[in-house]
């Protein structure tokens, strides 16, 4: 089995896992032990520290992957290292002066919606600067080929923090606002054993001297902290939007319902993890064919794995709302919505990684910009008029645009494509499967209904699928499957 299967394979169980375990906390401990309030509190701040985060990082987790494997040299690769620690001081220092000078100004538009938001407010910048320096380390490790242990600590560890301090708060060793302070020190304990486990795979080596390509490696980190905020606030930014013009439990209700469609990603996250310095050195190595046939393997084999995922969303939806609290029902629309963004992200592979590693890099600069500026004017339009399903229709129509802008960057400037025939026979699959299953309830408790569907259609769909022969790799797992089945 190869490194890319491997631990892809090993990736997806874990991502798998820790979203289970998320789907605990986010479904159920968070709607009842804590309550929409510190529910939106939590949320809120969450994504203000993410969108802070590429800015933080100064794009050196992309970075790293990129030219790591340019040099040649150890010293070379030590001096690069110690570089790239040390690069991001470069935006930290100067973003925590300002928000600290002016953070009555920067705070003052959602405190005056949300005023429960103030004794949290700060913990943003905080959370942003343990994520920045947990993503450096991880990409230290990924260069190194190693990305499992760093993605059990971001999807479990922190999840299964997440879930203790969540039953503390049931059994009141906590109260709700130390809630908050101690989801802000789990990511802190993220950053630490991401760097324990970084500098176990290769222990750095400081050797303090500019790289002879810093031009080159300046001008590709500011390329990564405008595409990967976007990236980011295509994510996180609505929410930060809703606590701007709708009350923050709001945000409870929304968070809910993204969990639930971000299901849909978990095989695309995983198998990024691995595939993302594979491209750089593809493209390093000028290898377009092996890319090509890359890019087309990591699109279809998504969509099949993602589509199964969005499927059984799609049809149990009415019955897993019926799990959770009525007051936070107002969240189907937002599942389909989002939901269909992020199925249009798997269908295109490992295109982010592409486009990260390619000369043309500076151009998507501009989409970028042109993408953020629509989805402010989108939500503050559709917000005040629909509220959270108006964020998710915002979200889904700014998806779409820049999608299909970067997808056809890559078709027309590096030849690459991702469709194939199979591609559509594959969304054939998933209308029929839709179509059969969505209408069809049975009379039985949730769970029951939520099983027997998800039986029925997991069944008819992996049948089809390999009858019809989407995805060779898929193919190959499920006759090894069957031939060990058969066997014992």
């Amino acid at each position: 089995m190869g490194i890319v299967q491997s631990q892809s394979i090993k990736n997806t169980i874990i991502t798998f896992l820790g979203f289970g375990i998320g789907a605990i906390n986010a479904l159920f401990l968070y709607t009842h032990f804590l309550g929409k309030l510190h529910y939106g509190i939590v949320a809120t701040v969450l994504s203000g520290a993410n969108i802070m985060m590429p800015l933080m990082a100064f794009g050196a987790q992309n970075t790293l992957i990129r030219f790591f494997s340019s040099y040649k040299e150890q010293k070379e690769r030590d001096e690069f290292l110690t570089f790239m620690l040390f690069l991001p001081l470069a935006l930290i220092i100067p973003l925590g002066l300002g928000f600290y000078i002016f953070y009555d100004d920067i705070s003052h538009s959602w405190i005056r919606e949300n005023p429960t938001l103030k004794p949290f407010f700060w913990l943003i910048p905080i959370i942003g600067l343990f994520m920045a320096y947990f993503e450096l380390f991880y990409a230290w490790a990924k260069v190194h080929m190693q990305s499992v242990i760093g993605n059990f600590i971001s999807e479990v560890l922190v999840r299964l923090t997440v879930m203790g301090l969540l039953i503390s708060v049931h059994f009141e060793w906590i109260a709700k606002d130390t809630f908050v302070y101690c989801v802000a020190l789990a990511y802190f304990a993220q950053l630490v054993g991401m760097k324990l486990y970084a500098i176990s795979v290769k222990m750095p080596v400081l050797r303090f001297a500019i790289p002879e390509n810093v031009k080159e490696i300046i001008h590709y980190s500011v390329f990564i902290i405008v595409s990967g905020g976007v990236a980011v606030m295509l994510i996180d930014f609505d929410k930060v939007m809703i606590a701007k013009y709708l009350d923050v439990s709001q945000n409870a209700l929304y968070s809910v319902a993204i969990f639930i469609s971000t299901v849909i990603a978990v095989p695309s996250r995983a198998m990024t993890q691995i595939i993302a310095p594979i491209t750089a050195r593809l493209m390093t190595q000028n290898k377009h064919d092996e890319l090509n046939d890359l890019y087309k393997k990591s699109a279809i084999n998504l969509q099949v794995i993602g589509g199964l995922i969005m499927i059984l969303i799609f049809v149990n939806i009415k019955e897993m709302y019926q799990l959770i609290p009525k007051d936070y029902s107002g969240g189907i629309l937002v599942v389909f919505l989002i939901g269909l963004s992020k199925f249009y992200d798997v269908l295109l592979g490992n295109n982010n990684s592409i486009i990260v590693n390619t000369k043309y890099y500076r151009t998507v600069l501009l989409f970028g910009i042109f993408t953020v500026v629509l989805m402010i004017i989108l939500n503050a339009v559709f917000i005040p008029l629909y509220g959270i399903e108006g964020s998710a229709f915002a979200t889904l129509i700014t998806v779409m645009i820049y999608n299909t802008i970067k997808l056809l960057f890559v078709v027309r400037k590096m030849d690459l494509y991702p469709f194939t025939n199979k591609t559509l026979e594959s969304l054939g699959i998933l209308a029929v499967c839709f179509l059969i299953f969505y209408f069809w309830d049975f009379p039985f408790h949730a769970i029951i209904n939520i099983g027997l569907k998800s039986i029925f259609v997991t069944a008819l769909y992996v049948y089809l699928n390999y009858k019809l022969q989407i995805s060779e790799e898929v193919n190959n797992v499920i006759d090894a499957v069957l031939k060990k089945v058969t066997r014992d």
